[in-house]
């Protein structure tokens, strides 16, 4: 067997946790409500802004079976799992999901779409980024586009994707956190102009919670 196939094999069993808590979602369409979040290892996109850079290495993560992740996650009262990373897909999730939604949870997940989507989701935030191309089978699949405004560009940016995308699909703009001051009023303007897009906020930061 090649060390690519046993890692795809080994995948669908274990899976690098790098953490995994419970808090509110803080961003997105479901901003608010109570969530697990499993952050997993592994990343190859890049972000220069990223602020989780201590996940991109998935060999630096212990490896978790389904069991354990599972079992960890029903000790908390909400169930809406949210499965994020790093970039999640670079793993075969469909174990891992079956097994949330058998135990009674909503599954959540942001990608950047760059890898084929796997696993059942009850919600799909595509967040894609410049430094890589996303996945085509992402498009028809994503319940939210999310796309961080961190330069100017980046509204043309968003608005690429736009015309691939479902019609019922959440358009979300969000300012990187530590450009904030400059960005957030050029978004206001933007979505007053463009009223099909609306403003996420990642408002756990104001919160100071996880």
């Amino acid at each position: 067997m090649s060390t690519e196939q046993h890692q795809q094999t080994a995948s669908t069993t274990t899976l690098p946790v790098m953490e995994a808590f419970y808090t509110l979602q803080g961003e997105g369409a479901h901003s608010g409500k109570a969530a697990y979040f499993i952050r997993l290892g592994g990343c190859d996109v890049g972000c220069h802004w990223c602020d989780v850079k201590e996940s991109w290495d998935v060999n630096a993560h212990p490896h978790l079976t389904i069991d354990q992740i599972v079992g960890e996650a029903l000790t908390y009262p909400g169930r809406m799992a949210v499965i994020t990373g790093g970039e999640p897909l670079m793993h075969d999730l469909t174990l891992l999901t079956d097994s949330l939604q058998l135990a009674g949870f909503k599954t959540n997940i942001e990608t950047s779409g760059v890898y084929p989507v796997t696993g059942s989701w009850d919600w799909i935030c595509f967040s894609p980024k410049k430094f890589k191309q996303p996945n085509p089978d992402i498009y028809a699949k994503a319940d939210e586009l999310k796309v961080i405004i961190y330069n100017q560009s980046d509204f043309a940016f968003a608005e690429s994707f736009v015309a691939n995308l479902r019609a019922d699909c959440r358009l979300l703009l969000q300012p990187e956190w530590s450009r904030s001051d400059e960005m957030l009023p050029r978004i206001v303007e933007y979505v007053k102009a463009n009223p099909q897009w609306q403003i996420s906020l990642q408002t756990h930061k104001f919160m100071q919670i996880p």
